[in-house]
């Protein structure tokens, strides 16, 4: 932590928080996904371009981590459970009609603005405060399939899959509830995920988060713990994002690829030779180089703080 010596008082508790956000994060998806199993299917690739075989077969050092939302699913998953929320009566007309605006910004931008994923998220933390953790998981299965199952992209999960099929551990990473997370998580067949860590005591929530929202360099922050804890290698592994908020993830791994990129992450993965993948057309994906190790200076250290706070508040 000498790094966080360097900070202001300000900037190292925003630095403290998204280590927090990370390492409660990686903590609660090691833990969901020490039953799971991995499933199958094909890897979509381009025609007549010649590379290395991708992803390697047997390498148990590499994993993959997808971010969630316009990456996996189309739109947030968040804006989705606040609709199933609102048809179990969880809360009122109004706040409808805000998550049903903040659902139709993301769409037509194409990117989270973190003023309104903030506000969703405060919005939801309000509205699960008291309820038991127990119940929320169940309703989440029953909204993955009304309003998320049908919004999943077909490319995306090809390549999570092909991970799967080299023998391989993919991760979701998002800022969506954990909880909700590891249903689509599970329902895909995938290892686990990394997600917001809402604060719950005796199985209730409080309405308050464990550390941060893992958005932005908290993700990184997971990754960089959850990659730890499974002696994981980094520079060959994966990641797959849609949003520039998510660089620092993606320069963490080999192979990082922007999948369905807003403007500033195609531009920045062009410039890196970063592979591209763009569903949203129906157009063949379009391969813009092969990756190459990358690394990031994200501040590092406190895990073992981190997850000890983490039990502790459990």
């Amino acid at each position: 932590m000498a790094v966080l010596r360097w900070l202001t008082p300000r900037r190292r508790s925003a630095t403290a928080r998204s280590v927090l956000a990370g390492e409660a994060s990686a903590e609660a998806a090691r833990k969901s996904a020490e039953a799971a199993e991995a499933a199958q299917t094909v890897r979509e690739t381009d025609s007549g371009a010649a590379e290395p075989e991708f992803p390697v077969h047997g390498d148990e050092r590499a994993a993959a981590f997808f971010d969630l939302d316009n990456t996996v699913m189309q739109g947030a998953a968040i804006f989705h459970f606040g609709r199933g929320l609102y048809k179990r009566k969880f809360f009122e007309t109004r706040d409808l009609a805000r998550f049903a605006w903040q659902q139709a910004w993301f769409r037509l931008a194409g990117f989270e603005d973190p003023e309104h994923m903030q506000d969703a998220r405060d919005s939801a933390l309000s509205i699960v405060k008291g309820h038991r953790v127990s119940e929320l998981r169940s309703i989440g299965e029953e909204i993955y399939d009304e309003y998320m199952a049908e919004r999943i992209w077909p490319g995306t999960r090809a390549l999570a899959q092909a991970h799967l099929d080299a023998g391989q551990k993919v991760w979701l990473v998002t800022a969506a509830p954990v909880e909700i997370a590891q249903v689509i998580a599970r329902r895909l067949g995938l290892t686990g995920a990394l997600g917001t860590v809402a604060e719950s005591i005796g199985g209730v929530y409080t309405g308050k988060l464990v550390g941060e929202p893992l958005h932005g360099p908290a993700k990184a922050e997971a990754v960089r713990a959850l990659a730890a804890a499974e002696n994981l290698d980094l520079s060959r592994c994966a990641a797959y994002s849609d949003s520039h908020n998510d660089i620092p993830m993606l320069s963490l791994v080999g192979h990082p690829y922007a999948i369905n990129p807003d403007s500033k992450l195609r531009k920045h993965a062009r410039e890196l030779e970063w592979r591209l993948r763009d569903y949203r057309t129906g157009r063949k994906a379009a391969k813009v180089g092969i990756p190459a190790a990358a690394g990031v200076g994200a501040v590092a250290g406190g895990t073992a703080a981190a997850i000890a706070l983490h039990r502790r508040r459990r």
